[in-house]
């Protein structure tokens, strides 16, 4: 079975106890980190009521940096497909120009 432990994470002025494995909880640490960077951004400059908003900005936030790398991401390797593609072509036609 794998080992867990549990950590208590601080975000937005509330404590949340979490299990983890060892090898998660740095990065775990390193979100509750930037979301409460972000929390304290949106607090500072813009008109918010109360943390609920705060925390929706910051869910938008970060869901939104995931799907556009994953959009990056994926025209990435339509861009590289289309090359290799390409040089595909082109080894084809220069094997069949030394036959």
């Amino acid at each position: 079975m794998e080992k867990v432990q549990r950590i208590k994470v601080n975000i937005g002025d509330r404590v949340y106890p979490m299990t983890v494995r060892p090898d998660e909880e740095e990065g775990l640490r390193k979100a509750a980190k930037d979301i409460n960077e972000l929390i304290l951004y949106y607090e500072q400059n813009f008109a918010v009521r109360d943390k609920q908003d705060v925390m929706a900005m910051c869910a938008i936030h970060f869901a939104s940096r995931i799907e556009q790398k994953s959009i990056n991401n994926s025209r990435d390797g339509a861009e590289a497909l289309e090359k290799i593609n390409h040089l595909i072509t082109q080894m084809d036609e220069a094997l069949s120009e030394s036959s």
